[in-house]
């Protein structure tokens, strides 16, 4: 892909076009006020504060800001800087000029976004209120959906709404439909009502029927706005006296086959339609002490990592869609990935340690929600262990090398404590839990062998990788159980790998993603949509949609 066709998740507060951080003290408030000329593509405006995926890539980078350069803030506010508009939600344009895998693209990176600020919230203490100065609608309020409170100017105006089915034939995909069910526990009639009402719910009923939690008139809506703020910057337990560090760039190049980073690089193969991602572990200790690991700022080997591997899935998923299986493997001493996850639980109770791993644990579920076939190869120079374990833990399958003629230098993989639900999937289990559905006598046995570096057959028998070739069979074995992957429909593959990842409890997550890979993947491929007559394609156009009236 051409540089400038390349989406570039990498941004910074001096090139953004769409937000505005302002800090005071404990409270930080992030302002949306979209440049309707800054479309990342062309062929429309952001008007009324529309969105599109740039206004997201900044909305990510801001909140990354921070988590990481003001660990002191408490409380979020997000808020509009136009008049009478919070957000319209995504741009109806940009949708309607979009292809198929980039609305769906776009839908999945606004749930993460949205669902790394419920992350935040839960486990680092970084506390959202939407401050709704204005009409909100579609992905506005799904975006006000993911803060803890929700407060609406009173100006017999401005209301919430979801109007997506009525107006555009689609559903509320970035988890409207979910929270507000799931977390906001809207009546089921309601709701109904809800989401097939163009014009929404203003004023008292919006509290009324759970929809946001208090109103204000304009003249007091500040002052409400503020007291929302303290109170849940109250509950926080983030450090007020804690000092940040500064996000500086992800290092990085780009070639035609390849990508480089400090500690990952991805290798594609064309022909093949393979990428081969190659995570290394650090070379030494990764700090003397915290007060080490700060001076290190975002050069720190944990966070720096987690960074290069975040933005390696980000490209891969938006510029590289048909690279079909990603292929998991690392490089390096076993000993000082254990060493990292020893330094990180020893130091949980310090911010920047906390935020790290927060950050680990969102790229880690990137890894799960993105629609590739993923196969670890664990082979001669890897060090699956622990944190990077879990890579292995992540994927559809995992292929172990026997060296039965050197069994000393046969590779092995070692379980530590992080891999025990310090990194929890979108399920809330640990990725062994749902590996094992959650068998309390086997994940007895497992923790029994923390810290034991497992050979193949070892592993095998613990359940812990699909198959454990010998030398002998290893290169025919994975290459055909890539070639017959490769081969197979990407659409029924996506199907089937989202329903195996998640074969664990049903949640909000899980629900957000699973409403999205299903329903709203089918319905942006239906013609009561897309199709030329398609709701989304008439929109704006005064044309009435014409739908097939068939429930199918």
């Amino acid at each position: 892909m051409t540089d400038t066709n390349r989406v570039d998740y990498q941004t910074s507060p001096d090139r953004y076009h769409h937000w505005t951080i302002q800090v005071d003290g404990e409270i930080a408030k992030l302002i949306a006020d979209f440049d309707e000329d800054a479309g990342l593509r062309p062929g429309y405006k952001l008007k009324l504060n529309s969105y599109d995926l740039g206004v997201d890539i900044e909305l990510n980078d801001a909140l990354n800001r921070i988590r990481f350069e003001h660990p002191q803030v408490k409380t979020v506010v997000i808020t509009s800087a136009k008049d009478r508009i919070f957000c319209s939600g995504a741009n109806i344009f940009m949708l309607g000029v979009s292809s198929h895998a980039w609305k769906v693209n776009f839908c999945k990176f606004t749930n993460e976004t949205r669902n790394g600020m419920e992350d935040s919230s839960r486990h680092e203490g970084l506390k959202f209120v939407a401050g709704v100065n204005g009409a909100c609608a579609g992905g506005g309020y799904e975006l006000a959906l993911s803060c803890d409170d929700i407060v609406l100017v009173d100006d017999r105006s401005s209301s919430v709404s979801l109007p997506e089915v009525p107006l555009l034939g689609v559903l509320p995909g970035t988890g409207g439909l979910t929270r507000v069910t799931d977390k906001r526990k809207v009546r089921h009639d309601l709701a109904d009502i809800f989401c097939t009402t163009n014009e929404g719910v203003r004023g008292q009923r919006a509290v009324d029927w759970k929809l946001v939690d208090a109103v204000a008139k304009p003249a007091a809506f500040d002052a409400k706005v503020a007291e929302h703020a303290q109170a849940l910057a109250a509950k926080s337990q983030r450090d007020a006296n804690a000092k940040g560090i500064a996000l500086t760039p992800v290092q990085r190049s780009f070639e035609d086959n390849a990508v480089r980073y400090t500690h990952v690089s991805i290798d594609i193969d064309r022909a093949k339609r393979t990428a081969t991602f190659t995570v290394h572990a650090p070379k030494g200790p990764v700090a003397a002490d915290m007060a080490d690991a700060q001076a290190q700022g975002a050069n720190w080997y944990p966070l720096a990592l987690a960074r290069d591997l975040d933005d390696a899935i980000l490209h891969m998923r938006t510029n590289e869609t048909e690279i079909g299986l990603w292929l998991m493997q690392t490089r390096g001493d076993a000993a000082q990935v254990l060493a990292m996850d020893a330094f990180l639980a020893a130091n949980q109770n310090h911010w920047l340690a906390r935020e790290t791993v927060g950050a680990l644990r969102r790229v880690l579920s990137r890894v799960d929600v993105s629609s590739r076939s993923l196969f670890a190869v664990i082979d001669e120079g890897s060090c699956f262990a622990g944190t990077f374990l879990e890579l292995a833990l992540a994927c559809d399958r995992a292929y172990q090398l026997v060296l039965p003629d050197a069994p000393e230098t046969a590779p092995r993989i070692t379980m530590s404590a992080m891999n025990f639900g310090t990194y929890p999937m979108a399920t809330d289990q640990s990725r062994l839990a749902r590996r094992f559905y959650n068998d309390e006598a086997t994940l007895a046995a497992l923790q029994a062998r923390v810290g034991e570096a497992l050979d193949g057959d070892a592993a095998n028998a613990l359940g812990l990788v699909t198959g454990a070739p010998d030398d002998i069979d290893w290169a025919d074995e994975l290459r055909i159980a890539c070639e017959e992957r490769v081969a197979m429909s990407p659409d029924a593959l996506t199907g089937m790998e989202a329903n195996l990842r998640f074969n664990g409890q049903e949640n909000m997550v899980t629900r957000v993603f699973g409403r999205l890979t299903a329903w709203q993947n089918w319905i942006f491929q239906r013609p009561n949509a897309v199709g030329d007559k398609g709701a989304l394609k008439v929109y704006g156009k005064g044309d009435k949609a014409a739908f097939d009236w068939n429930r199918v």
